[in-house]
């Protein structure tokens, strides 16, 4: 082993199930203009990172192949307002799962007063994701009642937190009574146990819905369309339950409904830099004020990626997953 390589996870084949991802040595990653180089401690494990192991989700053009979208560590390579041994979290096109991961140095955010790496390391991907669909895309405002479905994935523990911390109402749905429960201890107004329970009828029995955080699509759609309120917001982040859905254009239009729907990896260095500026403005605060935590439901080290995707992957787990590196 030498200073120009690293170990880094790789999927065997290109593509595959997750016993498919295995550690290799490759060259240790370059900084360009305006990037930080980053000593990786510990990265998130992504609904994103299986598809793109599956062979669904390439990497954007410059990204690198290897998988990883968030990271936290020390940086070594000092850019734009980073300097060396700076601890921070990072937004990345790729490449996290590895000891060392380069990014944009606007994509960069400081490690909140007290978090640990690994909690750290949870925020990127999510915080990004949630800013960006709920309250850009779904302009939620104070006073207004958020549902959420997948309420105890890492998406969606972060969705209830920031929604509460704006001064939201939360409806969280989740597929199992302990998955429901941990839901209202985060702070949720109404859980529901999608498995047993139909949420359609809850949300209208609470006044119904101005947005909806929704990462199923398929037979949840209809549902999610009657369970909001007049002017109501349906935001797509993800298609689990199906991509393909029926529209009915004039219930859209009786109820003066917007759908929408986003990625977040594709867009532009600088769409990107411009989110990382509104969460530190808006979002740290709420850390710093204890309205936002972490919430790690299990970490496995680097070595061990193929476990932490077979345990995503089966669903049960309650916020985020972690790899240690």
């Amino acid at each position: 082993m030498t200073d120009a390589t690293m170990t880094a996870i790789a999927v065997a084949g290109g593509k595959g199930p997750a016993k498919a991802l295995a550690p290799v040595r490759i060259e240790r990653p370059v900084p360009g203009p305006g990037e930080i180089l980053i000593a990786v401690a510990a990265a998130g494990v992504n609904r994103p990172d299986i598809l793109q192991r599956l062979g669904a989700y390439p990497p954007p053009p410059g990204a690198p192949a290897t998988l990883g979208l968030e990271v936290a560590g020390e940086v070594v390579h000092p850019a734009g307002r980073w300097k060396a041994g700076d601890k921070v979290c990072a937004l990345l096109g790729g490449g996290g799962y590895a000891q060392f991961a380069v990014c944009d140095a606007r994509h960069a955010l400081p490690v909140p007063a007290g978090f640990s790496l690994v909690e750290a390391a949870s925020l990127p991907e999510t915080l990004f994701t949630v800013w960006a669909n709920v309250f850009e895309h779904g302009a939620l405002k104070a006073g207004e009642t958020l549902m959420v479905h997948g309420a105890t994935s890492g998406i969606g523990v972060a969705a209830i937190q920031m929604a509460k911390a704006a001064g939201a109402t939360v409806i969280a749905t989740a597929r199992g009574k302990h998955k429901a429960a941990h839901a209202k201890a985060l702070g949720a107004d109404v859980a529901v146990d999608a498995s047993h329970e139909d949420f359609e009828a809850v949300a209208k029995t609470h006044g119904g819905a101005d947005v909806i955080l929704d990462m199923v699509a398929g037979d949840y759609f209809a549902k999610n369309l009657e369970s909001l309120k007049m002017d109501g917001r349906l935001v797509h982040i993800a298609s689990q339950g199906g991509g393909t859905v029926e529209l009915p254009i004039w219930k859209i239009m009786q109820k003066r409904l917007v759908i929408t729907g986003s990625t977040l990896r594709p867009r532009s260095a600088d769409e990107k830099a411009r989110l990382a500026d509104r969460i530190e403005a808006v979002v740290w605060p709420w850390i710093a004020s204890g309205k936002l935590k972490p919430v790690i439901d299990r970490t496995f080290p680097l070595e061990e990626a193929a476990a932490a995707h077979a345990y995503l992957e089966a669903g049960t787990h309650l916020g985020k997953v972690m790899l240690l590196v």
